[in-house]
């Protein structure tokens, strides 16, 4: 679901993708609510994934979260170091998938971006904004381990 994007506080920066969780991933959720568990909970989780909103600007990635108090993590596209796909088969039948960032940060080294529509579009997008990121500042990955040596 895309949102219209809100001021940025950069006027070089530019909102690229908004976007969200798919309820997709709260099925089994709603299956267990008919042979298992009270509703309250299959409409806990629907209220957790409406919650949770992703928007990717030129600069970072913004990931905020929350129903009652909101948590909000930026990444700086620079720092993003790898980018992930996965889909599983369910994933798959229905249109979404994971993405799943390596990063420099050390509070955040793994992000993921759970059961997005057109996951393969957005990590491409991403990883096109990752590399524009990183000429803009100059920035190169070095990575030294064992083989260097």
């Amino acid at each position: 679901m895309n949102e219209p994007a809100p001021v940025m506080p950069s006027a070089d920066e530019q909102a690229m993708w908004t976007g969200a969780p798919s309820q997709w991933q709260n099925l089994w959720a709603w299956v267990a609510c008919v042979l298992l568990v009270p509703i309250p909970w299959a409409l806990w989780r629907a209220l957790v994934t409406r919650s949770t909103r992703y928007q990717l600007t030129t600069q970072r990635l913004k990931t905020t979260r929350g129903v009652f108090s909101r948590v909000t993590d930026d990444i700086e596209l620079y720092r993003v170091k790898d980018t992930h796909f996965q889909q599983t088969f369910w994933q798959r039948m229905v249109g979404i998938g994971d993405i799943v960032l390596s990063t420099s940060d050390t509070s955040t080294p793994v992000v993921t971006l759970a059961d997005i529509r057109d996951a393969e579009g957005v990590r491409e997008r991403v990883r096109g904004l990752v590399e524009q990121r990183r000429d803009a500042k100059h920035v190169r990955e070095l990575d030294v381990g064992h083989e260097a040596i």
